[in-house]
């Protein structure tokens, strides 16, 4: 499948949680990261330094400890920060809690997971006149994206030279925007176009807190929207903060489910 809805896709009638575990947890696809596809779990492992990650799994009570204890021993060795991606409708219920048993953490906010089915989402003309929105499209521009991560959210982002840089490089990958006041960066965010998925990800909204609440964060997100709306893709999923929330809301993001990056911070329970 390209750019273009599957006809399975097209005779869908909404999102589910299925739909959504299916395109984004199991068939997802990574570039140059490896995937490894089990009856019950799917990981990710990338090259180092990068967070390795357990981004499905379906497990019962049974061997539910045995099965986190496998992925400890498969990460540990590697010498790498790495997570176990659990979600609010994951099985067993009780996943977090034995996580956490064997040494994970929980210390971040859940992700409130929205999701925006395109098939009701109407382009409409840019409207901005006090900013200018730039589509990046090489690696030594991403400075101003890095300066706006590292001074909206703290932290150290210059991994996103590398990565993202890396994804540019890939045609049709990523789309990386930032927004302009006076030629200062003021916004950014970027949107992926996973292959051979019905599903774009919104990813690394960030917005100087002085330039809120002016239309800025919006438009980033209408012009994300609207070029997934025009290759094609059928639903557009995010990961939204607190703040980002209410403005997905009110362009036609559901909340589809909480979820919850359970990093490995300790030793493992034996």
């Amino acid at each position: 499948m390209t750019d273009q809805n599957s006809d399975s896709l097209n005779s869908e009638s909404g999102l589910s949680l299925e739909l959504y575990d299916h395109w984004m947890r199991i068939e997802i696809e990574i570039p140059g990261v490896l995937k490894e596809t089990f009856p019950d779990l799917v990981r990710f492992t990338r090259p180092a330094p990068g967070m390795n990650f357990v981004s499905y799994s379906r497990l019962n009570e049974a061997t539910l400890d045995s099965t986190i204890q496998e992925q400890v021993n498969y990460f540990l060795p590697l010498d790498q920060p790495f997570e176990w991606l659990a979600y609010e409708h994951d099985q067993p219920h009780n996943l977090k809690e034995r996580l956490l048993a064997h040494g994970f953490v929980d210390d971040d906010d859940p992700d409130a997971v929205m999701v925006l089915d395109l098939k009701h989402y109407q382009i409409t003309p840019d409207e901005y006149t006090d900013f200018k929105i730039c589509k990046l499209t090489q690696r030594d521009q991403l400075a101003d994206v890095i300066r706006l991560e590292q001074e909206v959210l703290g932290g150290d982002f210059s991994w996103i030279e590398k990565r993202l840089g890396n994804h540019l490089e890939l045609p049709g990958y990523l789309s990386v925007f930032v927004a302009y006041v006076d030629k200062e960066p003021v916004s950014t965010g970027w949107i992926y176009f996973h292959p051979n998925n019905p599903f774009a990800t919104l990813n690394g909204g960030a917005t100087i807190p002085e330039y809120r609440q002016h239309g800025i964060y919006s438009s980033l997100v209408h012009i994300r929207l609207r070029e997934a709306k025009e290759r094609g893709r059928r639903f557009v999923t995010t990961d939204a903060s607190p703040f980002s929330r209410p403005i997905l809301e009110r362009n036609g993001f559901i909340l589809l489910t909480q979820g919850f990056s359970i990093r490995w911070r300790g030793k493992s329970a034996s």
